[in-house]
């Protein structure tokens, strides 16, 4: 038994048919995760979908409205580059109940995962790259709106820039104190073309391979620890800085995405700072490596905060 909770459904799958986004990763995550002894069912956790309301802290009421209502754009529904649906809804407002799911969680536990989620593209009153609606932003908002944090800190290492999470906490940057402190390390040459500043962007060169990114992480958290102290760190552990992602151009191995894992872990674990994890994005030309990647994500978590760590 895991000391902490894995936030999954068999509804997370994403039916958008034939895609790059492979949407049975999450299903083959829970399987692998069962089948190797690393998890038992005990430590799954079924969630509940987001209420349009959650939703309505990140989002504009009339982008929710079209969502709802099917009435998208083309223009709209061409920049979401997954085919829309009402079952598509569906999956999008469970992932983002399976993040609050796992913050709510990992303020009692340390650290939770969600199986699922880190849809960093999705801008209030639009979607992007695959994702609708912000689950990590709405989770954030939702732990801030109950009065459970104050302040919070996205760690995204996709190999894509967290566009969507830069412009929903932009207005938090100004002249005063912010309340979320955002953290991007990513390809440069690479999805999106406008990057929107984050707190501290790290905008690597083509071919960045382990120690070099590592060296980079290590840095932009101590930058950001320094300037800033979260009540919740939210992890976004995508998959696809691996070096045969379709989608990416950097060289991690996957040993060296494990190592970001572990290095993400210990330095909240070190200060006491609460983790959920979300998955984003991962294109391997082999699925099973994006399956490996994404239950390393688990291991090192295990490893970190399990019973025998420091």
């Amino acid at each position: 038994m895991l000391p902490f909770k894995l936030i999954y459904s068999d509804d997370y799958f994403l039916p958008i048919g034939a895609h790059v986004f492979p949407a049975e990763k999450y299903k083959r995550i829970h399987d692998r995760l069962l089948a190797s002894g690393d998890a038992d069912a005990s430590d799954f956790v079924t969630p509940r979908p987001a209420s349009d309301e959650d939703v309505l802290l990140v989002h504009t009421p009339e982008y929710v409205h079209k969502l709802k209502t099917g009435t998208l754009s083309a223009r709209e529904q061409m920049e979401l580059e997954v085919p829309f649906s009402a079952e598509l809804i569906a999956a999008f407002w469970l992932a983002a109940g399976g993040s609050i799911l796992a913050a709510e969680n990992a303020l009692h536990d340390r650290v939770s995962v969600n199986i699922g989620g880190g849809f960093h593209h999705a801008f209030p009153d639009h979607g992007e790259g695959f994702c609708m609606i912000h689950d990590v932003a709405v989770a954030i908002r939702r732990m801030q709106r109950d009065g459970k944090i104050r302040t919070a800190m996205t760690v995204d290492c996709d190999v894509h820039q967290g566009n969507g999470t830069a412009a929903i906490f932009a207005g938090e940057r100004g002249g005063r104190l912010p309340n979320v402190f955002t953290i991007s390390l990513h390809q440069e040459n690479n999805y999106p073309a406008l990057k929107p500043a984050s707190s501290i962007d790290i905008n690597l060169p083509d071919g960045t391979g382990d120690d070099e990114y590592l060296a980079w992480l290590d840095n932009a958290l101590s930058s950001g620890l320094r300037q800033f102290a979260p009540e919740l760190l939210c992890y976004i552990a995508g998959a696809d800085p691996y070096r045969e992602d379709q989608l990416g151009g950097l060289s991690l191995t996957i040993k060296g995405l494990k190592k970001r894992d572990e290095l993400v872990f210990n330095v909240a674990r070190a200060r006491g700072i609460p983790v959920m994890v979300t998955y984003a994005g991962g294109y391997a030309r082999n699925v099973e490596d994006t399956v490996t990647i994404h239950s390393n994500t688990v291991i090192a978590a295990k490893e970190a905060f399990g019973k025998n760590a420091a």
